[in-house]
């Protein structure tokens, strides 16, 4: 069964398998944004109630694993920022994508080097996918609040996601990261705001 699709027989999983593999990628997040991408996948087996076969089962390595969780992560991230065009600010709708971003770099800081430094194949096919997708996500709601005069004209894709990055970086650095990556990406953004 390859991470949950189908049971090899092109039958859908059954729903125990579903609620396990959820289980098991919610745990893992967890785990990873705590102790990092080498965490032990016992122990996120364990703490999601299931055994080592059932992690095994879903996802054979440790790469498949990382890769379901940052196919999820950046899914999640294209759904929120498509439901964001239709907000009626859009600022405070970039504001909102940014700060989840941000979230999401100190999640899965270190993720893409780990998948990187495994070769070729499926993982860094899906690298390529979610960059292409974050970039398309945020390209839509960057140029709709510079043609709303929310963001200066002469703004890239590239520099906004380079100064996300670096307010994650930074937001590590702090006992609370979530204030003080707001406080950070709010300066950022008055900075990225006409004059």
């Amino acid at each position: 069964m390859t991470a949950g699709t189908s049971d090899g027989a092109g039958r859908p999983p059954r729903a125990d398998a579903r609620r396990n593999r959820a289980k098991l990628l919610d745990v893992a997040a967890e785990v990873f944004a705590t102790r990092g991408t080498d965490a032990s996948l016992d122990e996120i087996a364990k703490r999601a109630g299931v055994g080592p076969g059932t992690l095994y089962r879903h996802f054979p390595t440790r790469q498949d694993l990382l890769v379901a969780l940052l196919r999820d992560s950046v899914d999640a991230l294209a759904v929120q920022a498509a439901e964001l065009l239709a907000a009626p600010s859009p600022g405070a709708a970039l504001t909102t994508w940014l700060e989840a971003v941000a979230r999401h770099a100190r999640t899965y800081r270190g993720l893409a080097g780990v998948l990187i430094t495994t070769g070729q194949g499926p993982a860094s096919n899906v690298l390529a996918v979610c960059h292409h997708d974050m970039r398309a996500a945020g390209a839509a709601l960057v140029e709709r609040a510079k043609d709303a005069d929310a963001v200066r004209r002469d703004v890239e894709l590239d520099e906004v996601f380079q100064l996300v990055n670096a307010v994650a970086l930074a937001g590590d650095q702090d006992d609370d990261p979530t204030r003080h990556t707001r406080r950070l990406l709010t300066l950022v953004l008055e900075g990225l705001r006409p004059r």
